[in-house]
């Protein structure tokens, strides 16, 4: 899940090389913390997170195939 979030949010960035994603799996639920520079905050999150939101519901598709939960923290560096 790792992959697919960090395909997701590249080609949402100006700053890739930036961009820092870390799992943390605890019990079957797997937390994404994806960390961007903050002119790019914006542009992932999305009008009224519209875009976290979409990229939330892809992951949480992703986690039933592998029977985990997921969680997606945005957050700047």
């Amino acid at each position: 899940m790792k992959e697919l979030l960090f395909s997701m949010a590249k080609g949402l960035v100006d700053h890739p090389d930036e961009m820092e994603i870390y799992e943390e799996d605890k019990n079957g639920v797997v937390t994404l913390s994806l960390r961007v520079h903050p002119n790019d905050m914006g542009k992932v999150i999305g009008k009224q997170g519209r875009i976290a939101n979409s990229m939330r519901q892809v992951l949480k598709a992703c986690a039933i195939k592998e029977n985990v939960k997921v969680n997606l923290d945005i957050d700047s560096l």
